[in-house]
Protein backbone atom coordinates (compact mmCIF):
# COMPACT_ATOMS: atom_id res chain seq x y z
CA UNK A 1 0.00 0.00 0.00
CA UNK A 2 2.99 2.14 0.71
CA UNK A 3 4.42 1.85 -2.37
CA UNK A 4 1.48 2.50 -4.55
CA UNK A 5 0.82 5.89 -2.35
CA UNK A 6 4.60 6.49 -3.07
CA UNK A 7 3.75 5.57 -6.86
CA UNK A 8 0.86 7.76 -6.98
CA UNK A 9 2.53 11.11 -5.15
CA UNK A 10 5.47 10.63 -7.94
CA UNK A 11 2.67 10.54 -10.63
CA UNK A 12 1.39 13.63 -9.61
CA UNK A 13 4.22 15.66 -9.26
CA UNK A 14 5.69 14.39 -12.41
CA UNK A 15 2.24 15.47 -14.28
CA UNK A 16 1.90 19.00 -12.38
CA UNK A 17 5.65 19.74 -12.68
CA UNK A 18 5.06 19.09 -16.53
CA UNK A 19 2.48 21.62 -16.59
CA UNK A 20 3.99 23.96 -15.48
CA UNK A 21 6.77 23.67 -17.50
CA UNK A 22 4.84 23.38 -20.19
CA UNK A 23 3.22 26.66 -19.59
CA UNK A 24 6.45 28.73 -18.80
CA UNK A 25 8.36 31.00 -21.53
CA UNK A 26 10.97 29.68 -23.45
CA UNK A 27 14.48 31.61 -22.42
CA UNK A 28 15.61 33.80 -24.93
CA UNK A 29 19.01 32.28 -26.65
CA UNK A 30 22.00 34.22 -26.02
CA UNK A 31 22.96 36.71 -28.55
CA UNK A 32 25.80 39.04 -29.43
CA UNK A 33 24.43 42.96 -28.73
CA UNK A 34 26.97 43.93 -31.16
CA UNK A 35 26.02 41.40 -33.92
CA UNK A 36 24.73 42.91 -36.82
CA UNK A 37 21.26 41.20 -36.98
CA UNK A 38 19.33 39.58 -34.57
CA UNK A 39 16.04 37.59 -33.86
CA UNK A 40 13.11 38.60 -32.05
CA UNK A 41 10.32 36.25 -30.63
CA UNK A 42 7.22 37.03 -30.38
CA UNK A 43 4.29 35.19 -28.86
CA UNK A 44 3.07 33.90 -32.14
CA UNK A 45 4.52 30.03 -32.45
CA UNK A 46 5.63 31.08 -36.22
CA UNK A 47 6.87 34.60 -36.08
CA UNK A 48 10.27 36.07 -35.04
CA UNK A 49 11.29 39.63 -36.22
CA UNK A 50 14.81 40.26 -37.56
CA UNK A 51 16.42 43.35 -36.79
CA UNK A 52 19.34 45.11 -38.39
CA UNK A 53 20.86 46.67 -34.84
CA UNK A 54 23.09 48.95 -36.94
CA UNK A 55 20.13 51.10 -38.38
CA UNK A 56 16.77 49.72 -37.54
CA UNK A 57 15.70 48.10 -40.51
CA UNK A 58 13.35 45.22 -39.61
CA UNK A 59 11.26 42.41 -41.49
CA UNK A 60 9.02 39.04 -40.20
CA UNK A 61 10.31 36.01 -40.36
CA UNK A 62 7.84 33.47 -40.69
CA UNK A 63 8.46 29.62 -40.66
CA UNK A 64 6.52 25.93 -40.32
CA UNK A 65 6.80 22.55 -40.86
CA UNK A 66 4.69 22.51 -43.66
CA UNK A 67 6.01 24.67 -45.68
CA UNK A 68 3.45 26.63 -47.18
CA UNK A 69 3.34 29.68 -44.87
CA UNK A 70 7.03 30.35 -44.86
CA UNK A 71 8.97 33.91 -45.39
CA UNK A 72 9.89 36.94 -44.76
CA UNK A 73 7.66 40.24 -44.98
CA UNK A 74 9.28 43.87 -44.88
CA UNK A 75 8.66 45.64 -41.71
CA UNK A 76 11.11 48.23 -42.21
CA UNK A 77 12.92 48.67 -45.00
CA UNK A 78 14.87 51.98 -45.00
CA UNK A 79 17.46 52.86 -42.16
CA UNK A 80 16.58 55.02 -39.10
CA UNK A 81 19.87 56.55 -39.49
CA UNK A 82 22.15 58.22 -41.64
CA UNK A 83 25.01 55.54 -42.67
CA UNK A 84 27.99 57.20 -40.93
CA UNK A 85 26.21 56.55 -37.96
CA UNK A 86 25.54 52.88 -38.08
CA UNK A 87 26.88 51.05 -35.13
CA UNK A 88 26.16 47.01 -34.47
CA UNK A 89 23.66 46.95 -31.53
CA UNK A 90 22.39 50.27 -31.37
CA UNK A 91 19.19 49.16 -32.24
CA UNK A 92 17.05 46.73 -30.04
CA UNK A 93 13.00 45.78 -29.94
CA UNK A 94 11.04 45.48 -26.70
CA UNK A 95 7.80 43.01 -26.59
CA UNK A 96 5.24 44.47 -25.29
CA UNK A 97 1.85 42.96 -23.73
CA UNK A 98 0.05 43.09 -26.99
CA UNK A 99 0.84 40.10 -29.27
CA UNK A 100 1.91 42.16 -32.22
CA UNK A 101 3.53 44.98 -31.25
CA UNK A 102 6.88 46.16 -30.11
CA UNK A 103 9.06 48.93 -29.08
CA UNK A 104 12.11 49.60 -31.06
CA UNK A 105 14.96 51.86 -29.14
CA UNK A 106 18.04 53.43 -30.70
CA UNK A 107 20.01 53.13 -27.43
CA UNK A 108 21.97 56.09 -28.08
CA UNK A 109 19.64 58.66 -29.02
CA UNK A 110 17.07 57.62 -27.04
CA UNK A 111 14.48 57.54 -30.03
CA UNK A 112 11.21 55.03 -29.57
CA UNK A 113 8.84 53.28 -32.40
CA UNK A 114 5.72 50.92 -32.37
CA UNK A 115 6.72 48.56 -34.24
CA UNK A 116 3.54 46.60 -35.60
CA UNK A 117 3.46 43.21 -37.55
CA UNK A 118 0.60 41.09 -38.69
CA UNK A 119 0.09 38.12 -41.61
CA UNK A 120 -1.86 40.79 -42.98
CA UNK A 121 0.18 43.37 -45.13
CA UNK A 122 -1.81 46.28 -44.44
CA UNK A 123 -1.23 46.15 -40.39
CA UNK A 124 2.60 46.01 -40.97
CA UNK A 125 3.52 49.72 -39.70
CA UNK A 126 6.38 51.12 -38.15
CA UNK A 127 5.33 54.32 -36.60
CA UNK A 128 7.39 57.11 -34.53
CA UNK A 129 6.72 57.79 -30.98
CA UNK A 130 6.56 61.51 -30.45
CA UNK A 131 6.87 63.18 -27.20
CA UNK A 132 3.75 64.55 -25.79
CA UNK A 133 4.33 64.81 -21.93
CA UNK A 134 5.24 68.22 -21.73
Amino acid sequence: MKKMLLYVTLLLVLLLSNTILADAPLPEPTQRPDAYYRLFRTTNLWTFIKLDTRDGRMWQVQFNVQGDNRGIAILNDQPLIDAKDRIPGRFTLYPTTNLYTFILLDQIDGRTWQVQWSTETNNRMVIPINEFFK
